[in-house]
C-alpha cells in the first residue's frame, strides 16, 4: 500500500497538464471506474441494493479499496484547492470570507473524514492486513489535511502542530539518502505542502525566519499524547536528535566563517548586523557542500541535482530577510537614507538578492539538462518504449524511442524553467543601485537575450513536433536575433566555469556554441520548409479546379473572376432538393403560372345575406404537415 507514492503520482500527473480543476475531473472520472470494479453491478429486472461503507476486511481482501478512499478525499481536496486558487490573491488580513470560504471548508472536511475513516480502517491489522508503513503513511496524510484546515482557518498553531506530525513521519519513512539516488518524492512532498505551510505559519506567530523547521517541529511536535508519535518514537529514538543535529549542520558556523564585509561590484561595504553576518556564512558553508556534491556526481539526475540547490537557497532567503529587517529597524528609527549606514545596508539588500536570484537561476539552469536545455537529449532507455520490429521471427527490440507526447512535455517544462528565469532577470533591475550602473544593465539584457533564445528554440521544436514548420522557422529566427544581441555585448564572462555550481554566469563560449546551434537548425528548418513547400505543390496539381461562379455567388471574388468558369459545360447530373424548405414558406405568397387563370373567389353580399365562397387551399407548417 504505497499510499504517499499513489497520491503524489496522481497529483503531478494531473498539475503537469492543468490546474486543480483538472486533477478534480481526472478524478471525477477515475472514481466510477474503480467502483464499478470493486462492487458488484446490479442485473437487470432486480432491485437495486445501495452500496456498503468500506470495511476493513474490503482492504484485506483487495487493496484497490484503499484507492477507492483516497480518490475521494483526493476529488473532494482538489475541489477546495481550485475555488482556492481561482480567488484573487490580495483578499486582505483576513483571506477569503463568505459562501466562498464556507464551501472550501466543507471540501476540507470532507477530505479529512474520509482520510480519517482510512486511518481507521488500517489500524484493524488482523482484517486490513496493513503493514506499519501503510498505517504511518494514512496517518501523515490525514494529518496533512488536519493542517490544510487550520490553515484555513488561521489558526497557526495547530496548523504547525499538524503538519509537523506529517513532517516527522514523512522523514522517518522516507530517510534523506533517498534524495541522493534520484528518488525525489520526499522532497517534493516537503517543499510543495509541508515544509512551506509550517514556514509560513511561523511567520504568521512572528517567530524568526531563522528558526529552522527543524527546530520548529522538534518544538511542536505533540510528543506526549498521540501513539503514531510514540511509536516514530520508539521506531527511531534518533528521530528528534536527527531533526536538531539537521538544523546545527545546516545553519551553524564556526565565528571564523562569519563574513566582516560584502563586496558588490567595485564597492566593499562593511557588515554591522549580526544576523546579516551569519546567514551569509551558511551560505558559504552551503555553496561549498553544494560545489562539493555537483564534483562527485557529474552525471548524477537532474532533479537530484536540483535538490541540493536547496540547502543554499534557505539559508540565502534568510539572508534577504534580515537585510530587510535590518532596513525596516532602522527606517523607524528615523535614519535618513543619505546615512552611512543606511547606503551599506542597501548595498547589501543588492548583493544578498542578487545571489539568492543567481541560485534560483542555476537550479532552473540544472533542471532544463546539458547546455541550459539547447540540445534535447533522450533520455535513459529505461523510461522509454521499445517497439519490436518483428514479433513472428523474434527479432531483437529496435533502439529506444521517445513519444511525441513525452517530447512535447519536457519542452513544456523548460519553457517555464526559462519564464522564470526572465522574470527573475527583470527583478533585478529593479534593486538599488543597479539602474544607475550601465554597465550592469547591459549585461543583464545580454543575458535576458540568451535565455530568451533558448526559450524560442524551445518553442520552434515544440512547433517542429506537432508538424508547424513556419512558426518553427519563424521562431528559430527570433531565437537568432536574440542570440545575435547576447554575443554583442562586452560585458560577459570570457571563461567558462566548471569548478562552481551554475548561477546566472553567462559566457561567451555558451552564446557562441548557441549561435552555431540556431543557424545550423535555421538552415535545416529553412531546407524542410522549402522541400515540403515543392511536394506541395505537386500534390496540389491533382486537386480538382475551384467550383465555376454560379456556385459561390454568395462569396465576393477576392481576385479578378474567371470568365471561362462561369457555369459547369457541358452540364453533369447533380443531385439537387427535392423539395426545398424555403417553398413551403412561402407557398402562400407565390404566384405559380397554373393558379394565374383562375377566377378569384370573393365573399358577396346578396340581399342582405353573406355567402361565401369557396377559399383557396392554404398550407400549413413546415413541410405541409398543419399544426
Amino acid at each position: 500500500m504505497e499510499i504517499t507514492k499513489y497520491i503524489v503520482s496522481q497529483r503531478e500527473k494531473a498539475l503537469l497538464l492543468g490546474d486543480y480543476g483538472t486533477y478534480r475531473r481526472q478524478l471525477t472520472r477515475r472514481l466510477p471506474v474503480v467502483r464499478k470494479k470493486l462492487y458488484p453491478t446490479t442485473s437487470k429486472g432486480r432491485t437495486y441494493t445501495a452500496r456498503q461503507q468500506v470495511t476493513a476486511e474490503d482492504i484485506g481482501s483487495n487493496h484497490e479499496f484503499v484507492h477507492l478512499l483516497l480518490l475521494t478525499s483526493e476529488r473532494a481536496w482538489a475541489h477546495a484547492m481550485y475555488m482556492r486558487s481561482m480567488q484573487p490573491a490580495d483578499t486582505g488580513a483576513k483571506g477569503i470570507m463568505g459562501s466562498t470560504r464556507r464551501h472550501i471548508m466543507s471540501r476540507l472536511q470532507k477530505a479529512r473524514v474520509g482520510a480519517r475513516h482510512l486511518v481507521e480502517l488500517l489500524d484493524d491489522k488482523e482484517a486490513s492486513k496493513a503493514s506499519l508503513e501503510a498505517i504511518l503513511e494514512a496517518q501523515a496524510y490525514y494529518v496533512s489535511l488536519c493542517g490544510a484546515i487550520t490553515f484555513e482557518k488561521q489558526q497557526w498553531t495547530d496548523c504547525i502542530r499538524h503538519y509537523s506530525e506529517a513532517r516527522l513521519i514523512y522523514t522517518t519513512l522516507f530517510p534523506s539518502r533517498s534524495v541522493v539516488i534520484g528518488d525525489d518524492l520526499l522532497r517534493d512532498r516537503l517543499t510543495s505542502n509541508v515544509d512551506s505551510s509550517i514556514r509560513y505559519a511561523a511567520y504568521k506567530l512572528k517567530i524568526p525566519r531563522t528558526t529552522s523547521v527543524e527546530s520548529l517541529v522538534s518544538q511542536y511536535l505533540p510528543k506526549d499524547t498521540n501513539a503514531y508519535i510514540e511509536e516514530i518514537l520508539e521506531r527511531n529514538p534518533e528521530a528528534l536528535d536527527n531533526q536538531a543535529a539537521g538544523n546545527r549542520k545546516s545553519f551553524s558556523s564556526d565565528d571564523t566563517d562569519i563574513p566582516k564585509t560584502v563586496q558588490w561590484r567595485s564597492r566593499t561595504v562593511k557588515l554591522e548586523d549580526g544576523a546579516t553576518a551569519q546567514a551569509l556564512a551558511a551560505v558559504s558553508s552551503a555553496e561549498k557542500r553544494l560545489s562539493s556534491f555537483l564534483l562527485r556526481s557529474p552525471n548524477g539526475p537532474p532533479r537530484a541535482k536540483a535538490a541540493a540547490y536547496d540547502e543554499v537557497l534557505i539559508p540565502s532567503q534568510d539572508a534577504v530577510d534580515a537585510t530587510r529587517t535590518a532596513i525596516e529597524e532602522l527606517t523607524a528609527d528615523g535614519v535618513p537614507q543619505g546615512d552611512l549606514r543606511m547606503q551599506s545596508l542597501q548595498l547589501t539588500r543588492t548583493a544578498v538578492n542578487y545571489a539568492l536570484i543567481g541560485w534560483r537561476t542555476g537550479r532552473n539552469r540544472i533542471l532544463c539538462g546539458e547546455q541550459d536545455g539547447a540540445d534535447l537529449e533522450p533520455l535513459k532507455p529505461k523510461r522509454l518504449r521499445t517497439v519490436r520490429q518483428n514479433r513472428k521471427h523474434h527479432e531483437p527490440h529496435s533502439a529506444p524511442v521517445e513519444s511525441k507526447g513525452h517530447q512535447l512535455k519536457r519542452l513544456k517544462e523548460r519553457v517555464v524553467l526559462y519564464d522564470a528565469t526572465l522574470q527573475s532577470l527583470e527583478s533585478v533591475l529593479l534593486l538599488p543601485g543597479v539602474a544607475a550602473d550601465q554597465p550592469f544593465v547591459h549585461e543583464i539584457e545580454a543575458k535576458r537575450s540568451y535565455f530568451a533564445a533558448l526559450r524560442c528554440l524551445a518553442i520552434a521544436r515544440s512547433y517542429r513536433l506537432l508538424g508547424n514548420l513556419k512558426e518553427a522557422v519563424a521562431l528559430l529566427v527570433r531565437a537568432l536575433e536574440q542570440c545575435s544581441v547576447a554575443s554583442k555585448s562586452t560585458t560577459l564572462s570570457k571563461e567558462l566555469r566548471t569548478h562552481k555550481p551554475p548561477d546566472l554566469t553567462v559566457s561567451v563560449t555558451q552564446v557562441t556554441e548557441l549561435q552555431v546551434l540556431l543557424q545550423s537548425l535555421l538552415t535545416q528548418h529553412r531546407a524542410l520548409f522549402v522541400l515540403y513547400g515543392l511536394l506541395g505543390s505537386d500534390s496540389k496539381s491533382d486537386v480538382k479546379a475551384e467550383p465555376p461562379l454560379i456556385e459561390r455567388l454568395e462569396e465576393y471574388p477576392q481576385s479578378p473572376v474567371d470568365l471561362t468558369a462561369l457555369v459547369t459545360y457541358p452540364p453533369k447530373l447533380e443531385p439537387i432538393p427535392v423539395k426545398p424548405l424555403f417553398l413551403d414558406v412561402a407557398y402562400n405568397y407565390i404566384e405559380y403560372p397554373w393558379r394565374m387563370n383562375e377566377p378569384e373567389k370573393r365573399s358577396t353580399t346578396v340581399n342582405g345575406a353573406v355567402q361565401t365562397m369557396e377559399k383557396k387551399e392554404v398550407k400549413k407548417g413546415w413541410f405541409s404537415f398543419g399544426r
